[in-house]
């Protein structure tokens, strides 16, 4: 029976093949992929990590909904995952890591705080922005910073749009509006924490260690949408 992950710049698909070593590890998730994966035989786990949302649509939420009715756990964490996660949580989806219950919680309810911009496949996928929700970790665990400066370093850090956040970005916006020089130097040279790689590391643990048989979900309504989508996948060529 097969796990299948999708991941992009979160973490390398070195690691997760290393972690994970009977997993199928795909590139970031995007409309139409699970319900191309849901096709083959042996498909018991699917996995999302990362997921395409602006230069290609999301994955459907429906296509989740497909998978989990045919009795394949779906798990999420970190990135597009733990968004879908704590959206279909309701449903059965899986959802693992702090992100995740940051927004089942509703603590966080923007999409672009997962959100980076990131080279393609044949460069790893390495992300050249950093998430806004590292950026409010970092922020909430460097020891040198007061509440209020915590406060409004993260006002900061949401300003600029996604593909422009960055630890160098916020600390020299942060001098530019004139936080004390000292405290940025200190901040500056503190090590950053990544928690969406420890999340999705945390995905990769559980999912290491999981032993449960996977339930079918509820049967899902076979729109003109969702045919529409069937229709135009099974002419176009896979990506």
């Amino acid at each position: 029976m097969t796990t299948l992950v999708y991941v992009g710049p979160t973490l390398r698909a070195a690691e997760v093949a290393a972690r994970l070593p009977d997993a199928t590890v795909l590139p970031p998730v995007a409309v139409g992929d699970v319900l191309v994966a849901i096709r083959r035989r042996g498909v018991s786990r699917i996995a999302i990590i990362d997921g395409y949302f602006e230069r290609m649509a999301a994955v459907w939420h429906k296509e989740l909904l497909r998978a989990m009715e045919r009795g394949i756990a779906v798990w999420g964490a970190a990135s597009m995952g733990a968004l879908r996660a704590a959206e279909l949580a309701p449903f059965g989806m899986r959802g693992v890591g702090a992100i995740y219950r940051a927004y089942a919680r509703g603590t966080l309810t923007a999409d672009d705080e997962v959100a980076v911009a990131h080279l393609p496949a044949e460069y790893g996928y390495r992300a050249t922005s950093d998430a806004l929700v590292n950026l409010r970790d970092g922020i909430a665990r460097a020891p040198m910073l007061s509440a209020r400066l915590r406060s409004r370093l993260v006002e900061l850090a949401r300003a600029p749009f996604y593909r422009d956040r960055s630890w160098d970005r916020l600390i020299a916006d942060a001098r530019e509006a004139g936080v004390s020089s000292r405290v940025l130097s200190a901040f500056a040279a503190w090590p950053k924490p990544d928690r969406k790689a420890d999340d999705a590391r945390m995905l990769l643990r559980a999912l290491a260690k999981d032993r449960s048989r996977p339930c079918r979900g509820p049967r899902v309504p076979r729109t003109w949408a969702i045919k529409q989508l069937e229709a135009w996948l099974a002419v176009i060529p896979s990506r």
